[in-house]
């Protein structure tokens, strides 16, 4: 017999999702706000989760080489990148 993978367990709460990043809760919550942080989903109206592959995702879009790689607007919306 086979089991399927949990996807639950791939799923973070904010706080767990925060530590994985290394940012405080609030500014997670702040970039939920703003659309500049990484997918989520809302499994209710109080429920907020982040799954790993997402944050992974989110992570590799910010890698620079150098400094001078850094734009505003990497910042001020993620989506914009996972668009294009």
């Amino acid at each position: 017999m086979t089991t399927k993978p949990d996807a639950a367990s791939n799923l973070l709460t904010t706080h767990e999702a925060a530590d994985y990043l290394r940012l405080a809760a609030s500014t997670l919550n702040k970039m939920r706000l703003t659309g500049s942080g990484p997918d989520f989903l809302k499994l209710g109206p109080r429920r907020v989760v982040y799954d790993l592959k997402d944050l992974d995702r989110w992570l590799a879009a910010r890698r620079r080489k150098s400094t001078s790689q850094y734009r505003y607007s990497d910042f001020k919306s993620s989506n914009s990148e996972d668009q294009q």
